[in-house]
């Protein structure tokens, strides 16, 4: 089996984090500062360096000011048109 970081759900997960980020009007180094972290941290995520875990995706949600469930919905969403 692949590693998930090389699967395109993974690709699909990192530009959506992007997305909602700058929807939300955050560049990296305010995300960054919202989650009490270096811009580093956002960045790593956002290149897929940094792996996440479901409470640090809530965080990053909460951050963003998305509830987690709608996020994975828009997620799964983005993972049905590509796949449809």
């Amino acid at each position: 089996m692949e590693k998930s970081v090389y699967r395109d759900e993974n690709l699909a997960l990192l530009r959506l984090l992007k997305q909602c980020r700058v929807e939300a009007g955050l560049t990296q180094a305010q995300f960054a500062e919202v989650l009490q972290r270096p811009q580093s941290f956002a960045s790593d995520i956002e290149r897929g360096l940094r792996r996440l875990d479901l409470v640090q995706l809530r965080d990053i949600c909460h951050a963003l000011n998305i509830n987690l469930v709608d996020f994975v919905q828009r997620f799964e969403s983005e993972l049905e048109r590509k796949d449809g």
